[in-house]
């Protein structure tokens, strides 16, 4: 089968661009032809995509969201040399614009949404203070302080534009049951989901000491690192809190720890290789994802249970869905401080606990989050969207 996997980035180093080189690799390990069609936006060059067009990271980057001439005639071109059997359609919105989707019409595609971008400009659904947006995309978003003047018009283009363009899908799909539901509220109906994979590994040691604490992901505000710092000061003992990544909230997360008291017990690593993280991780005791948003999926998450660490994570979202479903962990109300205290202090106060949790979890993961299976399972979608 002919593949055409298109993203609006590749070498981000994100978790939307990791899935999307793992399922190419696992493809063309397969015997299909696969393809991956991004933008040429940031630097280093693009070095793991087939085909570019235009992108930027500069201001030019707000009208192009709208409207991407130069994504939709490549793409045309593309689609044209390489005459793909399906195309499955990832994140588009933040630099290859809604322009391609006319080009979609003549040829089964499908869109894997994995963030809110296609309901609110910010991509959160969250207001400014963290609390969650209940508006549709328009006035809302300029009236909240969520969009600035100079992009609103952009905004409410791509909007539109995607609302007309939609269509050109075949299907559908979201990556958790709570990212549809969340998407359903704000008008956008999903009628399927197909999560990730996570590639199967070894299980990490046996827990040492001290007892850790681990965070990976984009420092930004929606994924709540902030808040896990407030309740880790709280906790007695001689507990370590390692904080993996980076992104815009690092100044803000290392004075916090100060202010907090507790920057001798914290540390920010900053941005690691995978190889390097999954080094560094192995040791802790619990994995926290404690988002203000609902969590689209949880990629770390499901990471953590493929190694055997216990989970905790903020309801509803994606994360919490994977620590009900395994019994690996606890979930806690977004943006509760308080239970997200009693969750760790429970965990950190019991190895053999933390021991159970992360064995059940892994049991669970290998069961159900092998990236072999969903690979399958994506293989399974392709198959019914061109048979159509």
């Amino acid at each position: 089968m002919r593949i055409l996997l298109v993203n609006d980035y590749v070498d981000q180093g994100g978790g939307a661009e990791l899935q999307v080189k793992l399922l190419r690799d696992a493809l063309r390990a397969r015997g299909h032809d696969v393809r991956v069609f991004a933008s040429a936006a940031g630097d280093p060059p693009r070095a793991a995509a087939d085909e570019l067009c235009f992108g930027t990271l500069t201001a030019l980057r707000t009208p192009l969201q709208a409207a991407n001439p130069s994504a939709a005639l490549r793409l045309r071109q593309v689609l044209g040399r390489f005459r793909p059997d399906v195309v499955h359609v990832r994140m588009f919105l933040s630099q290859l614009s809604p322009l391609i989707l006319t080009a979609l019409r003549s040829v089964p595609a499908i869109w894997h949404i994995v963030w809110y971008r296609a309901v609110c400009p910010r991509g959160t659904l969250l207001r400014l203070d963290g609390s969650d947006c209940e508006h549709r995309t328009g006035a809302a978003c300029l009236r909240e302080g969520c969009v600035s003047a100079r992009a609103w018009v952009p905004a409410m283009v791509q909007h539109r534009l995607l609302q007309r363009g939609v269509g050109s899908f075949d299907r559908v799909v979201a990556v958790s049951e709570s990212m549809r539901a969340r998407l359903g509220r704000a008008g956008f109906e999903v009628a399927d989901v197909l999560r990730n994979g996570v590639t199967e590994r070894p299980a990490r040691p046996p827990l040492g000491s001290p007892p850790t604490v681990a965070f990976a992901g984009r420092l930004v505000p929606e994924k709540g690192a902030d808040l896990l710092l407030r309740a880790f000061a709280s906790l007695d003992g001689d507990a370590r809190l390692l904080i993996c990544g980076d992104g815009p909230e690092r100044p803000r997360l290392a004075a916090l720890a100060g202010e907090l008291g507790v920057a001798e017990r914290v540390e920010l690593t900053g941005a690691l290789s995978p190889d390097d993280l999954e080094r560094r991780i192995a040791r802790a005791w619990v994995h926290t994802m404690p988002g203000r948003w609902v969590e689209p999926f949880g990629n770390a998450g499901a990471e953590a249970l493929m190694r055997g660490t216990a989970l905790v994570a903020s309801t509803p979202g994606g994360a919490a869905e994977l620590v009900v479903e395994s019994g690996a962990g606890a979930t806690l109300p977004r943006g509760d401080v308080t239970a997200l205290r009693a969750a760790l202090a429970e965990r950190l106060a019991d190895r053999e606990r933390c021991e159970a949790e992360g064995a059940r979890g892994r049991a669970w993961a290998l069961e159900n989050l092998r990236h072999d299976d969903h690979v399958a399972r994506v293989e399974a979608l392709y198959r019914e969207v061109t048979r159509r």
